[in-house]
């Protein structure tokens, strides 16, 4: 036998034919200082190769342990999660100023096509991992609804961002935190304490600062795109986007992991589109761009948009969810500039009071979320 460095466990060899047994958790002994062992190269158990579990490398089968002879282990590269958080930011706003850019096309359409990307991306995942197309009896109804806001929430936020300036539409999605902290303190009974009612005060003073309300702004709005009664619908779009946004996080929790994710995406594609294609029907909107700029806009949104989708799991993958939070509000920064550079349209500084408003109310309901979590691992470690 040959003594692992720095094990901090030690695993029984498994039987024949069976799988290696797990490594022991930190109640059965882990952090006891106790050696791992690993077997000798050439050592064989009963005819059969031996193959033990390490606890030095999370459980990998020795050869593959880090500290066996020969082998190195692969260096973290730090702040790479929070470098897709970025990435994943850009290709969200550079869609949207291309959502601004199409003429003579309905949002609705616009998230048709978008649906489409997804159900495409989606289907051979659902293939590859035989979730079936429907999951679990129990669950069918939460995924309905989660697959009936999700898509609510995409198309109310395409249309915010026609009939009104980037930066705003941008800037009110960001109050998606605080409602769903406030929706899960009631449907999921989670606790709501005195900071919660902080960050929802902050979030309405940012939105009331987008918003211009005339009977506090007076008549005479300025910085807004085309009429008042325009903006102010595509205001209440757009928080009634972020609140059927915060609804679907809710309802995710409530599933948990018992429903692949792949499956929830596959409802979220499906019924948007059902929805999009008979909404079109009844407006009767349903039409191809007449320009081939559009249409090539059209492809370019929904190729942006899963590219961001995928570069923001990625990043929720090797990364803590408060620092990708808290980085995900670059992406009010890239809506400020896009709308200068490319749609020549200024902010006003009600507009900028109000981002700095609800950035700090995202963020400081991030930074508490992270906080708790942390809290919470280090009591699980004791």
């Amino acid at each position: 036998m040959v003594m692992c460095q720095g094990g901090e466990a030690v695993a029984a060899p498994a039987a024949a034919g069976k799988e290696p047994e797990v490594p022991l958790s930190q109640e059965d002994g882990v952090g006891t200082g106790q050696p791992c062992l690993c077997p000798a190269a050439g050592m064989e158990a009963a005819g059969a190769e031996e193959r033990r579990v390490c606890g030095c490398c999370s459980g990998l089968s020795w050869p593959r342990c880090c500290k066996a002879p020969g082998t190195k282990k692969k260096a973290a590269c730090p702040g790479l999660g929070l470098f897709y958080t970025v990435l994943s930011a850009f290709l969200f706003s550079v869609a949207s100023l291309l959502l601004k850019k199409i003429e003579d096309v309905h949002s609705v359409e616009v998230s048709a096509f978008r649906c489409v990307f997804q159900m495409a991306f989606v289907l051979p995942g659902l293939i590859y991992y035989k979730t079936g197309f429907l999951g679990p009896k129990s669950k069918r109804i939460f995924l309905f609804f989660r697959g009936l806001l999700g898509s609510s929430a995409m198309i109310l936020l395409y249309y915010a961002y026609q009939v009104m300036p980037l930066a705003d539409a941008t800037v009110i999605t960001f109050t998606s935190p605080v409602f769903t902290s406030l929706l899960a303190c009631i449907f999921l009974k989670e606790k709501c304490s005195v900071w919660d009612l902080v960050f929802s005060l902050f979030a309405f003073t940012g939105v009331i600062l987008i918003a211009r309300p005339p009977f506090l702004f007076g008549s005479k709005v300025a910085g807004i795109e085309g009429s008042y009664t325009e903006h102010l619908k595509g205001t209440i779009a757009a928080i009634a986007s972020t609140v059927s946004a915060a609804s679907t996080i809710v309802i995710l929790r409530k599933v948990g992991k018992s429903v692949h994710y792949f499956l929830s995406i596959w409802y979220y594609a499906v019924i948007g589109l059902i929805g999009c294609v008979i909404a079109l029907f009844v407006m009767n909107e349903w039409r191809l761009p007449y320009c081939g700029k559009d249409r090539v806009f059209l492809i370019l949104i929904g190729v942006l948009g899963l590219g961001g989708q995928i570069f923001l799991t990625k990043a929720l993958q090797i990364e803590k969810a408060g620092p990708v939070a808290i980085m995900r509000t670059m992406d009010v920064v890239f809506a400020f500039i896009l709308q200068i550079l490319f749609l020549n349209h200024l902010p006003t500084w009600w507009t900028v009071g109000g981002a700095l408003c609800v950035v700090a109310s995202s963020s400081g309901t991030a930074i508490r979320k992270w906080r708790q979590s942390l809290r919470k691992a280090k009591q699980n470690e004791i």
